[in-house]
């Protein structure tokens, strides 16, 4: 009699929430949509968004809540012994909360927004939903099958999300380029994951590193290809050019989605399949990262210069952002991949407020998306003003903030590494964004209003979602490690939860 394989159903705890969190919102929103009133209160479809949206967040607030005990107790567990292709640890872990914030904060922003536009229903987030799911399984994947589940599970929401706006010319439009840009990239990835698995004759990470050879041309090609796939995923040069068109197009809320889901869930699971595959020495591979990494920060920063669209100017400095970001990889240290690990939380939260604040300034569905949009705002809309002022210092990387710590992380990492020639390109480049990124700050204080001030109020959705984040952008910038809240008997330690996460990466 053949025993029965030894399977851990608990690893899949923050998956199951989210993807039932999906199929519940769908559900619920198809009784919504019949139903006339609801607990004595009529049925609109900005009632039944609202709903929607409060009920993703409480599945979220589940897979986030389990999550962080899982990282807490430290174990590392597999879903299946016999054949594992989703590992729970912590660095997982600890993608997955950030993932999973991100998700919350998406839901808390787009409600109004939605409204305003009259397509609040719930197929939008029961599709972020299912995008997380995808996200949280890439970013515990530990096969390159489940790699390749995890991103189509991921990017497939998103294609339809980025056209969700159906009236809207350029949303049709974004989605399209999107779907067939990553459809491309989505393409030469698995040829990737072939060559690999004809050089090595396996899928799993372990066995890979096992039996990989530096010197075999196919498995180099394999390798070659796989990250030509990650680096469409995370908008790198010379693979960025659908973002700044995609970013423009998609609703707000789902470009904020993108820009930090994505790009977090493509960097976690490239840095495991470097770290546990192929093996982060590997010299051919830092001479590739370096090379997108001063490509990027160049023409992601330079191009930004010129744009007027604020969305686009947040697209390539998305793109500058990949750039340093891929510092930490060229090292292939513990340090330096705690270091992006670092990076990528400070990123979510300063890059989701600065979109934040262009969602609060959408009136009637039409957005503030000019640079000219913003003249005067800090009569009109001081506390937006101020927030946006503080995003884009934190974005520029100015002291006092959490860009200014994550940048700093990465510029030492990259010294005692003696790649001096990568912290002077960061620094340099990080003088050039200076112009467009303060630009807006001196709109905001020194121009007159040119229009009527758009909203005169702020959602409580959207006023949750920036003061978390505003919050967070100065707490991490003076405290990045063993921050004390005395009031709440509270720290946090995220450099520390980097660090002990990448160190377990590197331990397995």
């Amino acid at each position: 009699m053949i025993a029965p394989p030894e399977i851990s159903p608990s690893v899949l705890a923050p998956i199951g929430f989210t993807a039932i969190g999906a199929m519940v919102i769908l559900v619920q929103d198809a009784l919504l949509t019949r139903g006339s009133s609801l607990l004595g209160r009529r049925v609109t479809p900005a009632y039944a968004g609202t709903l929607n949206a409060f009920t993703a967040m409480l599945f979220l607030s589940l897979a986030l809540y389990v999550t962080v005990v899982a990282f807490a107790s430290g174990d590392s567990l597999v879903f299946q012994l016999a054949n594992p292709v989703y590992q729970q640890d912590r660095f997982g872990s600890f993608a997955t909360a950030l993932l999973v914030v991100v998700g919350i904060l998406t839901c808390a922003l787009s409600v109004s927004y939605l409204s305003e536009l009259g397509i609040n229903h719930g197929a939008y987030y029961a599709l972020v939903l299912a995008s997380i799911t995808g996200a949280i399984f890439l970013v515990g994947a530990i096969d390159l099958l489940g790699v390749y589940v995890g991103l189509e599970l991921m990017t497939i929401p998103i294609y339809v999300l980025a056209g969700f706006d159906r009236a809207r010319l350029r949303s049709n439009e974004a989605a399209i380029k999107y779907f067939v840009i990553g459809s491309f990239a989505t393409a030469i990835l698995l040829y990737g994951m072939a060559l690999i698995y004809g050089a090595t004759g396996t899928t799993s990470f372990g066995a890979i590193r096992d039996a990989f050879d530096p010197t075999s041309p196919v498995a180099m090609l394999g390798v070659g290809l796989i990250l030509i796939g990650f680096a469409f995923k995370i908008a790198s040069v010379p693979f960025h050019q659908w973002a700044p068109d995609v970013y423009e197009g998609a609703p707000a809320p789902i470009t904020a989605y993108m820009s930090v889901a994505v790009k977090a869930a493509a960097f976690t699971a490239l840095l495991r399949f470097v770290a546990t595959a192929i093996g982060p020495e590997t010299e051919q591979l830092s001479d590739v990262f370096a090379a997108f990494a001063v490509l990027s920060m160049i023409v992601g920063n330079l191009m930004a210069v010129i744009q007027e669209n604020v969305k686009r100017m947040l697209a390539y400095s998305s793109i500058g952002h990949a750039g340093a970001l891929l510092i930490g990889l060229v090292t292939g240290s513990p340090g330096g991949y705690a270091a992006i690990a670092f990076y990528l939380v400070v990123y979510a939260f300063m890059n989701l407020g600065a979109f934040g604040v262009v969602i609060a300034l959408a009136r009637r569905g039409q957005e503030c998306e000019r640079v000219d949009d913003f003249a005067g705002l800090a009569r009109t809309r001081p506390g937006l003003a101020a927030a946006m002022t503080l995003f884009m210092l934190s974005l520029a990387g100015i002291p006092g903030t959490a860009g200014f710590m994550a940048k700093f992380n990465l510029i030492v990492v990259a010294i005692r590494a003696d790649m001096i020639w990568l912290p002077i390109t960061l620094v340099v480049t990080s003088v050039i964004s200076l112009f467009y990124y303060l630009r807006i700050p001196v709109l905001m204080t020194m121009r007159e209003p040119s229009e009527p001030p758009s909203r005169t109020g702020i959602a409580s959705g959207e006023a949750l979602a920036l003061c978390l984040c505003a919050a967070v952008v100065l707490f991490l910038g003076f405290f990045p490690n063993h921050g004390m809240l005395p009031w709440l008997g509270l720290e946090l330690p995220v450099l520390d939860w980097a660090s002990d996460s990448v160190t377990d990466l590197f331990g397995s």
